[in-house]
């Protein structure tokens, strides 16, 4: 399919050009060839977008919650209706195997979509009853918000950002990562295609400079993140500066708690799945494992097994079950751990090497990789790697585990495998993260809060949750009697 947009920006319902921006080129992962080039924003750009998705919010605010609804279900729609072109163009944009984008890219952007649409209708306030005189309140937008998206879910970021902002009546300027800058143009263009005003969702394209000038901007309410810790730290500085509303999703280093009372299977499945999906570009993934020492040999030969027979290659075949990293330079970086876990004394399971395929020589391919005998102190268990590398570790019990697995500055994510629930449940309650897990791993339906505590992040997206986020509460009294005054 053809990569190359019609420009580089989309503002006030319309692509736009301005190729005095710094270029940016969008590279095919599983080849390294250039498949598209599109230009940084401008300050004209910039401004130009900010003014637009102004005049385009108070259109869409003083709209019913009902008619935002439906044009929010209309997209939703149409971009189901057009899944194999919108996951052909996420596969090109991040390499992930078709296999993956076909069920889990565009189409969790739709579900985001959908169930945001049907919430426009019920964003109200309450009235509280003061035995005469009465309070209500009103829960309104904030005006204009900045989405800043990361590049390993371009068009689920963009949708994840976008439903609940667009839903409460808000506009949104989405500035997607320069590593993967195609996907967030086509939401751009179905929603407008749906009904949205012009300007009510904009995407403007750039590096790190462009998203700083967007979230410091005087007239942006909101910034949204999804991105690193440090970018995080960044971004809520200057939203502090400000007095700014934030909500942030950053990095993680989730533990997953394997009990040897747990089904080998479903324990090696979830972990695979935390830690190997999407090439383990994931940031909730499960890549510290513990293992109840009991089960511990059994789980690593199933494990090895399993992980050997994934099927690496052409990411456009729909029965290839992992494709590359996104860039050379996450290649370099996640390559650079598995030599540091070598180094640390860590037990090579297996995998590890870099691939070259025949006809995608230039492709940024890497083994899925398992290693054994990790200790917490070692780098391949306490930094993010955002690559297919997963550490296991072994311990006694219970409280080893919880203490062992709270024992790091993230908390996004944490999972739980046994059948014995009441144990499920207490341990659950006792790990210091924000999306949980027993029995599976790495399902986020739209429904459920998505989100972490301690340096993995503020604020939740998806669910009811997201549309406190959105919004700000308005207190109205209403007096039924004569002023008492002193006065």
């Amino acid at each position: 399919m053809k990569a190359q947009p019609t420009a580089s920006h989309f503002i006030d319902g319309e692509f736009v050009e301005d190729v005095a921006g710094r270029a940016i080129d969008s590279v095919y992962p599983a080849t390294g060839a250039i498949v598209a080039r599109l230009h940084a924003a401008t300050p004209q750009i910039i401004e130009s977008a900010i003014a637009s998705a102004e005049a385009g919010q108070k259109v869409w605010a003083a709209m019913t919650g009902a008619e935002r609804g439906r044009i929010l279900r209309r997209a939703a729609d149409i971009i189901r209706a057009r899944n194999r072109e919108l996951s052909e163009l996420e596969t090109l944009d991040t390499g992930k195997p078709l296999q993956e984008t076909l069920v889990a890219d565009a189409s969790s952007g739709a579900d985001a979509l959908e169930f945001f649409g049907a919430q426009a209708t019920a964003i109200n306030g309450e009235y509280i009853d003061l035995g005469g005189d009465f309070v209500y309140t009103r829960r309104e937008p904030l005006g204009v918000c900045v989405g800043i998206g990361a590049w390993n879910y371009p068009t689920q970021i963009a949708c994840w950002k976008a439903a609940p902002a667009l839903a409460c009546g808000n506009a949104m300027i989405f500035k997607p990562s320069e590593v993967t800058p195609l996907c967030a143009l086509q939401v751009a263009s179905i929603l407008h295609e749906a009904g949205l005003p012009k300007g009510v969702f904009n995407v403007v394209q750039g590096y790190g400079d462009v998203g700083a000038a967007l979230a410091t901007h005087a007239m942006v309410d909101k910034v949204s993140l999804t991105g690193s810790v440090p970018t995080g730290r960044k971004v809520m500085a200057t939203a502090a500066a400000d007095i700014r509303h934030v909500t942030m999703e950053l990095g993680g280093k989730s533990p997953l708690i394997v009990f040897d009372d747990a089904s080998i299977e479903d324990a090696v499945g979830g972990a695979m799945l935390g830690n190997f999906y999407s090439s383990g570009q994931v940031c909730s993934n499960g890549t510290r494992v513990f293992v109840q020492k009991p089960l511990l040999d059994r789980f690593l030969e199933r494990l090895a097994e399993r992980t050997r027979a994934i099927r690496i290659g052409d990411p456009m075949d729909e029965l290839v079950q992992m494709g590359p990293l996104v860039s050379k330079t996450q290649l370099e970086k996640v390559a650079g751990y598995v030599e540091i876990g070598k180094a640390e004394g860590a037990r090579l399971v297996t995998g590890g090497d870099t691939l070259s395929l025949q006809g995608m020589e230039g492709g940024y391919f890497i083994e899925p990789t398992v290693f054994a005998d990790v200790t917490d102190d070692m780098r391949i268990a306490r930094e993010e790697i955002f690559g297919p590398v997963m550490s296991v570790l072994s311990f006694d019990d219970e409280e080893e585990a919880i203490a062992r697995a709270n024992n790091t500055e993230f908390g996004l994510s944490a999972g739980v495998f046994t059948r014995d629930l009441p144990r499920a449940h207490r341990v659950i309650a006792q790990l210091q993260a924000g999306s949980c897990w027993i029995n599976t791993y790495n399902l986020a339906p739209v429904e459920a809060p998505f989100g972490g505590v301690k340096r993995s992040g503020v604020g939740r997206e998806n669910s009811r949750a997201a549309i406190e986020h959105y919004t700000q509460i308005k207190s109205v009294y209403v007096a039924t009697g004569p002023v008492d005054s002193p006065y």
